[in-house]
């Protein structure tokens, strides 16, 4: 269905985090003017929930007073009411939804009712215009209808447009609107082409609906274009001045502004440049082969009217094979600058325009060039450009940082990008935008006459109704900030009676106002309690479920509100995981001993065998480098907590899964059940559905793509395809009680993820006829990898930190004398020595020194210590001759070795007769050592058990307070074999 359908397929250290931040006089003098402005604070804007509960909505407009009209697939068009806060239907549009193959099999299509634009002039002659799937005839239909009292005034329809399409197979259909300053209107049309290989180049006779040449390459067909006419008052269109092809031009059709589109999305004109931009989405493939290159989306920009290559080019300039059907080959390639359409499905010109450039492109793994845009399923949306003066007096502009900016999004991928140009319109740099907000796939963008921008997200159901389909107006304050409320209890239930302390802790205000506190406890039946202070305790008599609500009020009158339940008459359960090893540490191959105990005062105990194990979710898994851990327990609810695959789900809601993959339900790509039921009983599933999500693919489930994704750690991907395979188990299978875990690193992985260990039991209700609803509690320990970055450390002193090199290389700690750095809270059980990369260079100025381990402040019990010499200069020409001679050794030895390894097989076998080419070739040389690597120090620490405040302290007293001691970048913590 709609534009993105294509394919979107397409450390330790507990939880406090450390940056570096270096300013250089070099990167002082890269700033340019439009760094002047300053970057507003992401609390300055909010997301605020419109209509929700859509539909399948394609697109939308928005009106002066803040209501919208909202186009769906289906045909329904609807408006949000502000002043109500509801969504009105206001008629059903009938379109089609489906095609038909040849053989007579009916599916979903990308098509419908596909787009909505409102006349300039809409306040004095309320013009709507529609795009959308005729009912029953082969093409799609620009009308134009007067909009009265918000019903659509039938006997007003105008066609003013029609695209002749096929239906016998899917995809691409456009339907992005917009105008420009002279009242011309764009329309964008998909190529309607099947998807097939790269691209679709069949010219074999009856193959017209896979042969794009005839459709985005064709100079007189309307389909994969952008179009630009002049709508008149009585429905008709002139064409404007200056689109690709004058009009009269034989064999071209005058409505084009730019052809050669595969997916042409969301469409804007900057209105002070007049430039055009749009999202493209493109063709499916995760690497270059021989049919063609690796697929691009691409979000672009036309200065003026040009071919941008597609069904014979993509990205910059990429090149498709011209794929010979007839044969099952691959033929030649065009020229993009001499480009020439020889297809005999092409009914315009032969000869066309060189293609004009791509913007920005990226494929499904991550982009050298546009790096920010990340890796995954992509289906490029558009957006708009911002300019304070394209709003006659908004109530809320957004800041002039953003001023000449693109505010792009991507469908799948689920970002908005701000992308910066220079003054010439040439792509500068990218950032996100409201990096906290995620859209659920973002299919249409754009500013409402306040300054507002609002996002419709389409939700997670393809080709259905979702529930997290909704309008979101994110309004930007540039004023006072309401203070942001956090509210917690120190115990969230108990057999009463019983006390608990409410917590404000974590309430800021940003704009640093004195704050008013006021707590509010309520329950059906019982008198309301209320509280003045930060934190009160209160006392439950009665058993029930109360809500305490705090109220934040800064002194300007602004307030915010959080709440918190509490549950009285049920004592929350008692978890306990106990290790045999060290609690803070993992150690690759090594077993961890666990064990779980549960205790819960109305039902019982593990112990006692009231509650059985099978009741308590038990699950260890390896994460990769980089995964927030403390996500696990805010993204579990109550009925999710008794889950093992806990981790699992926080892994795929901070991915694409659901983009295309629902629990119980096929949406585009079959659903988790189905995979499960399929591949659940193959015991090399694990390991080939872990490629077949890094990797994609197609021809298992039907007609769309697996998108790719080859930035995912392997380790998240197990993490991830584990719950997929035991989806359909009646109760997700949990760990026993009590075992051992032996950690294994996946291939690829850097083996500097976390282990995480976790527990979670949710008791029974208390009472037979009002009864207390359940309590759930959950404990988890995070191992993480014995190697610790020094410059991450939480607490130093007198240390300073430098990059290493300027090839993202992490950050190295420089000591001096009686500087150091320190982790708290350190398990050191079986552990018998630190191992630190440190070294003190003499040409850095480097005196050498003692490195002190202390427990518990820098003065404390010293457990191990070392005294690092200054290293001495390398003889690098000596070093390099040794290598070098060292390597011819090596070389000959191997070969000699070959030699007699070949005659001895020779012997015992009169298969292989003479060595292999492998075998005979000469090994190569090894890699040159750094000339500044030094083997790591090794200090040895005395028998410690439980966690400890670690302090690595740095000692020499003839160094003055400038001269640095050493220098080091890791930490690794070792333990007896």
């Amino acid at each position: 269905m709609l534009q993105p359908f294509p394919n979107p397929h397409k450390s330790l250290v507990s939880s406090v985090r450390w940056s570096v931040k270096l300013i250089t006089v070099a990167a002082l003098a890269a700033f340019t003017m439009q760094d002047t402005v300053t970057k507003p604070d992401e609390s300055r804007f909010t997301p605020v929930v419109l209509a929700d509960n859509l539909d399948e909505p394609m697109a939308f407009e928005v009106l002066p007073d803040g209501s919208s009209y909202i186009a769906e697939r289906k045909g329904a068009l609807k408006k949000y009411n502000p002043s109500t806060k509801t969504t009105e239907l206001i008629t059903t549009i009938p379109v089609n939804t489906k095609y038909v193959s040849k053989e007579g099999v009916s599916r979903e299509a990308e098509e419908g009712l596909m787009g909505i634009t409102l006349d300039p002039n809409f306040a004095k002659n309320h013009w709507i215009y529609l795009y959308y799937a005729h009912p029953t005839e082969k093409k799609h239909i620009l009308a134009r209808w007067d909009m009265v009292n918000d019903q659509l005034v039938e006997s007003s329809k105008k066609i003013v447009l029609e695209v002749t399409t096929q239906r016998e197979v899917c995809c691409h259909t456009g339907g992005g609107m917009t105008w420009d300053k002279n009242g011309n209107l764009f329309l964008t049309v998909g190529n309607n082409t099947g998807n097939d290989k790269a691209a679709q180049t069949d010219e074999r006779p009856g193959r017209e609906s896979w042969d794009d040449q005839g459709h985005a390459g064709n100079t007189n067909d309307l389909r994969g274009k952008i179009l630009r006419i002049h709508p008149e008052p009585d429905g008709s269109y002139t064409i404007p001045e200056s689109n690709l092809y004058p009009k009269g031009t034989a064999k071209t059709r005058p409505e084009v502004y730019s052809m050669g589109h595969r997916n042409p999305w969301r469409i804007s004109v900057d209105s002070k440049t007049g430039y055009v931009y749009w999202g493209e989405v493109g063709p499916d493939a995760n690497e270059d082969s021989e049919i063609g290159p690796r697929g691009y989306d691409e979000l672009n920009q036309a200065r003026k009217p040009g071919n941008f290559g597609w069904p014979w080019f993509v990205g910059n300039d990429q090149p498709f094979p011209v794929f010979d059907y007839a044969n099952n080959k691959p033929g030649g390639k065009k020229d993009p600058k001499n480009l020439v359409n020889t297809s005999p499905n092409n009914t315009g010109l032969k000869e066309l325009f060189p293609t004009a450039p791509s913007f920005i492109y990226y494929p499904y793994g991550v982009s050298e060039k546009f790096p920010q845009v990340g890796s995954g399923s992509r289906s490029a949306t558009g957006g708009p450009i911002y300019h304070r003066s394209d709003f006659k007096a908004p109530k809320r502009p957004w800041p002039a940082y953003y001023e000449n900016k693109w505010i792009a999004a991507d469908f799948s991928r689920g970002w908005i990008m701000a992308i910066t140009m220079n003054a010439q319109g040439d792509y500068e740099s990218m950032e996100r935008v409201l990096p906290s907000y995620h859209p659920v796939q973002p299919i249409d963008i754009k500013f409402g006459p306040n300054g507002d921008l609002y996002i419709l997200e389409y939700g997670s159901n393809w080709f259905r109704k979702s529930d997290n389909s909704r309008l979101v107006r994110i309004e930007y304050n540039g004023g006072n900030r309401k203070p942001v409320v956090a509210a917690t209890a120190e115990k969230k239930g108990g057999t009463v009676p019983f006390e608990t302390v409410l917590s404000s802790k974590g309430t800021r205000d940003f704009d640093n106002d004195a704050l008013k506190y006021s707590w509010k406890v309520t329950s059906p039946g019982v008198a309301p309690k209320v509280f003045s202070t930060e934190n009160p305790k209160v006392k439950f008599d009665k058993a029930g479920v109360y809500t305490a609500t705090l109220t934040v009020t800064d002194v300007r009158g602004a307030s915010n509100s959080q709440a918190v339940r509490i549950i009285a008459g049920n004592e929350p359960p008692k978890v306990a995981i106990k290790l045999d090893g060290n609690s803070t540490f993992f150690f690759p191959n090594k077993p961890v001993g666990y064990a779980v105990g549960i205790s819960d005062t109305e039902d019982g105990s593990t112990a006692d065998g009231k509650i059985k194990a099978d009741q308590v979710a038990v699950s260890i898994d390896y994460t990769a480098e980089g995964f927030d851990y403390a996500e696990v327990a805010q993204s579990q609810r109550s009925v999710d907590a008794t889950t093992q695959f806990a981790v699992a789900q926080t892994l795929m809601g901070k991915s694409d899964c659901k983009v295309c993959h629902q629990p119980n339900t096929k949406s585009v790509g079959p659903s988790f059940a189905d995979v499960s039921n399929k591949y659940k009983t193959d015991p090399g599933a694990l390991d080939k559905l872990v490629r077949k999500v890094r990797e994609g693919g197609s021809g298992v489930w039907g007609e769309v793509a697996m998108a790719a994704h080859p930035a995912l750690p392997v380790a998240d991907v197990e993490v991830i395809v584990k719950y997929i395979l035991n989806s359909t188990e009646k109760t997700l299978s949990t760990l026993p009680l009590e075992g051992k875990y032996i950690p294994q690193i996946p291939k690829t992985d850097n083996g500097k993820g976390s282990v995480i260990i976790r527990a979670a039991y949710t008791d029974r209700p208390v009472g037979a006829t009002k009864p207390v609803p359940a309590q759930t509690t959950e404990e988890m320990i995070v191992l993480h990898s014995p190697e610790l970055n020094a410059a991450e450390a939480p607490i130093t002193k007198g240390v300073e930190t430098k990059a290493l090199g300027s090839a993202g290389l992490g950050f190295a700690v420089v000591a001096f004398e009686n500087s150091y750095i320190a982790f708290p809270s350190i398990d050191l059980t079986g552990i018998d020595s630190l191992e630190l990369n440190a070294a003190a260079q003499q040409r850095e100025g480097s005196l050498g020194g003692t490195i002190e381990i202390r427990l518990g402040s820098p003065t404390g019990t010293v457990i191990g210590q070392h005294k690092l010499a200054v290293a001495k200069p390398v003889d690098v020409a000596k070093m390099m001759a040794e290598l070098e001679s060292g390597a011819k050794k090596e070389n000959a030895g191997g070969a000699a070795s070959s030699a007699t390894a070949t005659t001895s097989t020779a012997t015992t076998s009169t298969a292989s007769t003479a060595a292999s080419p492998a075998a005979q070739a000469p090994k190569p040389a090894p890699a040159p050592r750094s000339r500044f690597a030094q083997p790591p120090v090794r200090i040895a620490i005395q028998p410690t058990t439980g966690k400890q405040d670690l302090y690595l302290v740095f000692r020499n007293a003839d160094a003055k307070p400038i001269e640095p001691l050493m220098s080091f970048s890791r930490i690794r913590f070792k333990n007896k074999p």
